[in-house]
């Protein structure tokens, strides 16, 4: 077997650090013949957020904290099974694995902050709407007497 094109960056010089994954392999459903019931395509990879030192502790709070849904234990569990060989469903769980780390861990977006309507866009708003309104009115039939 040849080496995991890893190291998987999550973001920086940041990676998913190899010794902290944690595999299990299953049989996978789907395409495959004969072939897949037989062989451990099914692929999950196990990562322990919560007692990791590979993360900056501010990127690992954050992450706990928006991964908090997903987590058992501290521990994020992400599945591939889509391939039918086992080496791709391991790049595709590492590569899977790193981008929601990157995702959980990116830092919150600026505050947006609110900007005035000038006061001359407000008035030819209002001067529009105003002339809109005499145009229909004058649809209107009753001063056709």
């Amino acid at each position: 077997m040849e080496p995991m094109s890893g190291p998987y960056l999550i973001r920086g010089s940041v990676s998913l650090p190899e010794a902290e994954l944690i595999w299990r392999f299953s049989r996978s459903s789907g395409p495959g013949g004969q072939h897949v019931n037989t062989s451990d395509t099914q692929v999950e990879l196990r990562f322990d957020l919560a007692a990791t030192e590979a993360l900056p502790e501010v990127w690992k709070q954050r992450a706990l904290e928006r991964l908090a849904g997903r987590l058992v234990d501290g521990v994020v569990t992400v599945r591939a099974s889509e391939h039918r060989s086992q080496w791709r469903n391991r790049e595709t769980a590492a590569v899977r694995l790193a981008a929601l780390l990157a995702e959980a861990t990116a830092p919150p977006p600026k505050p947006r902050r609110p900007t005035r309507i000038p006061r001359g866009i407000n008035e030819r708003r209002l001067r529009e709407k105003k002339q809109r309104s005499d145009t229909k009115r004058g649809r209107s039939g009753r001063d056709w007497t």
